[in-house]
């Protein structure tokens, strides 16, 4: 049997329907970016059927963790989903696909562009078995362009696409972001764009291709770094936690640990020297009194605050700039992060019971509506969980879906 517990600010939504309920999604995707995408949808009360390989399934279901056979990866993205296996490549498991697909509302897939129409699953079949169907294909580089055929991976377009460039110490080689946000990025814009595309369905009553992809999400996630390249020409480069145009802004370090420090105007760097390094004086010192020239002395500067800082722990630190109107942050370890006081307090944190991996602790869906969360309705599934039940929908008989399996189809 599931259950959900919950910290205790944690509200499922009582009384606000979810808002995608009686829309179903087939899930074509493995790995980060494309579960991303579905599982939100289905965080919203979708009914997300994901569609996987026989026997071996998500690319990600048997990756290493403390709860095999199912991954961390796995376990991350895909809860409120269903789980079945199909063989699409022979004739019965492409019947069954094309079953599901007329009765389907979203097709999300990430396979290398041009694959499955080449198994008879491309966008203009799929808009002729169904032409409500909103078709969404997440790659590593577009449907179009030299590189269509290039397999995505979320670390090579972080190191193509800039992102890997600017990310580490100005005197250290670039280093990888610690966390696939590129996947997480193209995840979110392909989420966006379908539900926009729900929307618009509403109105023309016809389905559409999206075509999204991990390089051009990564693009957009440059943000102003981009900007400052195509409207001034001006290339980046690596800062390390440091801001190319803002000082003091960046993490120091205590006699026992790191503290983000964020002192962005004139204001908050007065009552930094004043009421933390008790050296009052530097507020108005030339090389200091405005950020212009705290930018040209940084390493003068910067100097003077890890003196002063390292003096003492993080903890007291902490007191100190508690209250004061001077952003700062202790760098938290994962254990630490998790403890948080406001994650606690707000029910960031949920536990379900899992059939096969036993009590899993979850990131909560991250956005409320009217105080309350959508509810985490199901655990994500073992591989094939739900084939026999999704297949009985269809029509299947028993004996039909036993066959099935001892052919493999399923």
């Amino acid at each position: 049997m599931f259950c959900l517990r919950s910290t205790r600010a944690y509200h499922v939504s009582q009384g606000i329907p979810p808002p995608l309920r009686g829309v179903k999604i087939l899930d074509l995707t493995r790995v980060l970016a494309g579960p991303t995408a579905t599982m939100l949808l289905a965080d919203l009360g979708a009914d997300v059927i994901k569609v996987e390989e026989v026997l071996r399934g998500d690319d990600t279901q048997n990756a290493p963790s403390g709860a095999p056979p199912e991954s961390a990866y796995f376990i991350a993205v895909n809860r409120n989903k269903r789980s079945i296996t199909v063989n699409f490549k022979t004739p019965d498991g492409l019947e069954i696909m094309k079953k599901l697909i007329r009765q389907s509302d979203v097709l999300v897939e990430n396979f290398v562009a041009g694959k499955l129409a080449s198994m008879g699953l491309g966008w203009e079949d799929c808009k002729e078995i169904n032409p409500r169907l909103i078709y969404t294909s997440i790659t590593g580089y577009g449907q179009t362009g030299p590189y269509r055929q290039a397999a995505g991976y979320d670390v090579v377009i972080e190191a193509e696409a800039g992102l890997m460039h600017i990310t580490g110490e100005p005197d250290r080689p670039p280093v990888k972001v610690g966390v696939a946000c590129t996947d997480i990025w193209t995840g979110l814009y392909a989420h966006g764009a379908i539900m926009a595309a729900i929307l618009s369905r509403e109105k023309t009553g016809k389905g559409v291709w999206i075509d999204c992809n991990l390089f051009e999400s990564q693009l957009a996630g440059l943000a102003n770094i981009a900007s400052n390249y195509l409207v001034a020409g001006q290339e980046a480069s690596r800062h390390g936690t440091a801001h190319p145009s803002i000082v003091p802004y960046q993490v120091f370090s205590c006699k026992d640990g790191f503290l983000m420090i964020g002192a962005g105007n004139d204001k908050q760097f007065r009552l930094f020297a004043e009421k933390i390094l008790l050296q009052p004086a530097l507020a108005d010192d030339p090389r200091f009194s405005s950020n212009g020239a705290r930018v040209k002395n940084r390493a003068e500067l910067i100097q003077i605050i890890t003196n002063v800082l390292e003096q003492h722990n993080r903890d007291h630190w902490i007191k100190q700039f508690t209250g004061l109107g001077v952003p700062f942050g202790p760098i938290n370890n994962i254990r630490e992060t998790f403890e948080h006081p406001q994650a606690i307090a707000r029910g960031a944190i949920i536990e379900i019971d899992h059939p096969r991996a036993g009590r899993l602790k979850l990131v909560a869906p991250a956005v409320t509506y009217d105080g309350k969360r959508m509810p985490v309705t199901r655990p994500p599934p073992y591989l094939s969980e739900h084939t026999s039940e999704v297949l009985s929908e269809l029509g299947y008989t028993t004996e039909e879906i036993v066959r099935l399996r001892q052919d493999k189809v399923i």
